[in-house]
């Protein structure tokens, strides 16, 4: 199986932006430990990060083979019914991961275009998220 991890714009970051929000690991070492558990069940992982929409988007055209994918949009979850379109016309499933509870910030934050039409949602849990997400997809692939 071939799955997807994307993140979007920002979060190349991570580990120095507000790390009492987003805290202290790096992208690469949420993708490494997340690359880990996708191999242990024999699953290839293709991480992803852009900080523009449109190379996401084009990423997912490029990808539509994929099994699965989990995407933190960042901010593009607030803003783009360009990337909701590309998800919806990929149809690959996926489930959308948030650090924060952006339920208990900003209100802009509050709405996000991608929920609705996600597999499954983890906010709030920080980068544990990514590997909630990636064990939820493990259970159901049935590995």
């Amino acid at each position: 199986m071939k799955i997807l991890l994307i993140n979007g714009p920002n979060l190349n970051l991570l580990g120095n932006r507000e790390p009492e929000i987003y805290g202290e690991k790096t992208l690469s070492d949420i993708e490494k430990e997340v690359t880990r558990l996708f191999e242990s069940h024999s699953h290839e992982l293709i991480c992803f990060q852009s900080n523009y929409e449109g190379a996401i988007i084009d990423f997912l055209h490029n990808n539509l083979s994929a099994d699965y994918t989990i995407i933190n949009p960042g901010g593009l979850s607030h803003t783009s019914v360009s990337l909701r379109d590309a998800l919806v016309g990929a149809a690959i499933p996926f489930i959308e991961v948030h650090i924060s509870n952006i339920h208990a910030r900003e209100e802009f934050r509050h709405q996000s275009y991608l929920s609705s039409i996600a597999d499954g949602i983890i906010v709030g849990c920080g980068v544990d998220g990514y590997r909630l997400a990636a064990e939820l997809i493990l259970r159901r692939l049935g590995s």
